[in-house]
């Protein structure tokens, strides 16, 4: 039996009461980590966060992911440092590039994301020592940043990163890579990358906590658990750049399909996820019954993942997802 970390990721699209009381079960089934999604369109992370510090004892709480376009470094390390007080020392920072296509929406230019997220770890973590933050980065510039206050202990700063530019550059500076994958092909090529850039840094690997941000959904029923995953494969097959897809033995052609689908919006997400195959799902996401999760869960953990991030959709009914993964699947990692 293999020790593992769990997170579980919410999506705070609903009522942040309603967030919270999901969070309150996870630390109760024994969940690690709560990580949040940061999208504008969506209920406040930090408001979210800060509501389930207040509700909670034990789980760590963290943004996942946010991004340095959005919201500046600067106030990033303000709201992680105020999350680590009010949760008593529970606080992880999540942060990457972001997603170019919500960027467009916001009329923000996606700029160097390699050097904006280098730079942003930085600065943060130098606003967390107390210190004051003079310099001319490429993407940031700062005449004098200052927290008039130190948060006690350290937070870890997590990146998440897909591509090998950014999956080095988080075994550059991370203290951990959340990777949006569910597949241990795409973590033997992950690690790789990791481990090239921890050997730059003069760093081990095994410091940096490599989590698995899957899409997951779980029922007694595995062809309902199957059809629940096909809602977030379809969305992660469009947003897929090619060499993923070639990886998976996925044809560009059926891809731009279920794109096309997407593109016209929930009017056509019913024949986007018809478009579906059983060979997408089983390349991007971890479903079915308790034992068929326990043992893909496995296969990753051979290859060298630390922390299984139960990601949407979880299950078909969350609730009932969460009490599946206490009761039948965590046992066999203890």
């Amino acid at each position: 039996m293999t020790k593992v970390k769990w997170g579980i990721e919410f999506v705070p699209d609903s009522a942040i009461e309603k967030v919270v009381n999901f969070i309150k079960l996870a630390e109760d089934a024994g969940f690690h980590y709560a990580w949040i999604t940061d999208h504008y369109n969506n209920r406040n992370v930090y408001v979210t966060l800060t509501a389930a510090a207040l509700q909670t004892s034990k789980i760590n709480l963290g943004p996942g992911i946010t991004n340095p376009y959005v919201i500046n470094p600067a106030w990033t390390a303000s709201a992680i440092a105020s999350l680590h007080e009010v949760s008593g020392g529970r606080a992880v920072l999540g942060i990457g590039p972001g997603d170019k296509a919500t960027f467009n929406t916001l009329g923000i230019e996606w700029q160097k994301p390699l050097t904006a997220v280098r730079e942003a770890v930085a600065t943060i973590r130098r606003l967390l020592r107390g210190e004051l933050v003079k310099s001319k980065g490429q993407v940031f510039k700062y005449a004098g940043a200052k927290l008039s206050y130190r948060p006690q202990g350290e937070i870890p700063i997590y990146i998440g990163a897909q591509g090998p530019k950014m999956l080095r550059l988080a075994g550059e500076i991370g203290d951990g890579v959340l990777i949006n994958a569910s597949h241990p092909r795409d973590f033997e090529y992950a690690i790789k990358m990791i481990k090239e850039g921890a050997e730059k840094a003069n760093r081990d690997i095994k410091s940096i906590d490599v989590a698995a941000y899957t899409c997951f959904s779980i029922s007694e029923d595995y062809e309902v658990a199957k059809e629940k995953a096909k809602q977030v494969v379809a969305f992660i097959v469009a947003g897929s750049p090619p060499q993923v897809l070639e990886r998976h033995g996925i044809s560009p052609d059926v891809a731009d399909i279920i794109r096309g689908h997407i593109a016209k919006g929930p009017k056509g997400f019913v024949d986007a996820f018809n478009a579906v195959t059983d060979e997408m799902v089983d390349a991007f996401a971890i479903y079915g019954r308790p034992e068929d999760v326990v043992e893909k869960i496995n296969q990753l953990l051979k290859v060298g993942v630390t922390q299984v991030v139960v990601g949407s959709p979880i299950g078909p009914k969350k609730k009932n997802a969460i009490r599946l993964i206490k009761e039948k699947v965590f046992p066999h990692f203890t």
